[in-house]
């Protein structure tokens, strides 16, 4: 059985333990109501954006004459992928899971180049010897939208000039509370469903013409895509890293109850003993 003196060491370290436990849990629930905040409130206009540029892709003539963004190409067969991840840990198994996938698609992918936004996946790049083109940060407050202009001016850059034929995101999806997915998403080209493609037979009339309207409509779209999938990726962080100290505030709070029983088990025996001690003593 410990000491009384050991058993007190114990009890403070849990209890220093649960106080910064339940200070980073209370930090990640308001993070995460902020960011939770923005993520639904863009997730609608992200869908409505999405659908508007596939609908009037429908419409955009031949491959010939439509935008780069909509046209379906082998070019290179490269694929530009942006990684989004955490910068910090301490938030349940959302690396692992994030890291699964990853890993996953690279056995499947040879021609691949990453743009990675977040410290940890970058590090699981670099060890897999994969072509990084860039860097980038999260930061620790919700993203705005500026801070997508460095990715999409790459992602521009690399597609327009024919470098990739395809961009897709690996991050993850945002369900609730206690559910954030790993996915993968393809941002370009746009996703136009081939049976709308044939529905479109009487093409609508563009006004000043078909590339003035669809050029900023689909750069605008890129944009949202990417500020979208920031927005998700940072909300399942931080519901996760709450949840995550949640459950070790408890453990730690769980921990503490058992020292302190203990802790009272050994001093009333040691209580106890003292009293024989003195009992057997005057009795001699």
């Amino acid at each position: 059985m410990a000491s009384i003196l050991i058993l007190k060491r114990r009890i403070t370290a849990a209890q220093n333990v649960s106080k910064t436990t339940k200070a980073m849990q209370m930090i990640a629930a308001s993070k995460m109501k902020r960011a939770q905040d923005a993520t639904l409130a863009s997730r609608p206009y992200v869908q409505s954006l999405t659908a508007l540029s596939a609908q009037l892709a429908k419409y955009t003539g031949s491959d010939e004459t439509s935008h780069p963004y909509l046209k379906q190409r082998s070019l290179t067969n490269k694929t530009l992928v942006i990684v989004l991840s955490p910068d910090k840990g301490l938030c349940g198994g959302l690396i692992t899971n994030l890291l699964r996938e990853f890993l996953r698609y690279g056995k499947t992918q040879q021609n691949v180049a990453f743009i990675t936004v977040g410290k940890k996946l970058e590090m699981q790049v670099t060890h897999q010897k994969k072509e990084i083109i860039a860097s980038f940060v999260f930061g620790n407050t919700t993203p705005t939208f500026d801070m997508v202009f460095p990715v999409t001016r790459i992602i521009e850059n690399y597609y327009l000039s024919g470098k990739v034929d395809n961009v897709k995101i690996i991050g993850t999806h945002f369900t609730s509370i206690f559910t954030q997915t790993p996915k993968i998403t393809t941002i370009l080209p746009l996703q136009v469903p081939q049976e709308e493609k044939e529905e479109a037979k009487n093409p609508y009339i563009f006004e000043p013409d078909q590339k003035t309207l669809m050029t900023p409509l689909l750069n605008h779209y890129l944009e949202m895509a990417v500020y979208q999938h920031f927005l998700e990726s940072f909300v399942s962080e931080q519901a996760a890293r709450m949840i995550s100290m949640q459950n070790a505030t408890d453990n730690a709070n769980s921990i503490i109850e058992d020292l302190k029983l203990e802790y009272n088990k050994t001093r009333q025996a040691k209580i106890t003993n003292e009293i024989l001690d003195i009992t057997g003593a005057n009795t001699m």
